[in-house]
């Protein structure tokens, strides 16, 4: 017998809340870090560029399940 699935309507309700407090966590977490920075353009440029586009390679296996498909029911 095999574990029950979970329906792909709650895998969505359940990565989107995931999704949401990751992104709360990753703003709060760079936001703060962005004080200990030193007034420099260059590494300010690279620091927006890791911090606007690296949120989301964490976010790809969530997403990804997500995605998944409903197994039809067989008998």
């Amino acid at each position: 017998m095999s574990a029950p699935l979970i329906p792909a309507r709650l895998r969505k309700l359940i990565g989107g809340i995931g999704i949401m407090v990751f992104l709360a966590a990753w703003i709060w977490i760079f936001t703060s870090l962005y004080d200990f920075l030193p007034p420099n353009r260059l590494v300010h440029l690279i620091y927006f560029v890791v911090a606007g586009m690296g949120w989301g390679l964490p976010l790809m296996p969530l997403m990804s399940w997500m995605g998944k498909a409903d197994k039809p029911i067989g008998r």
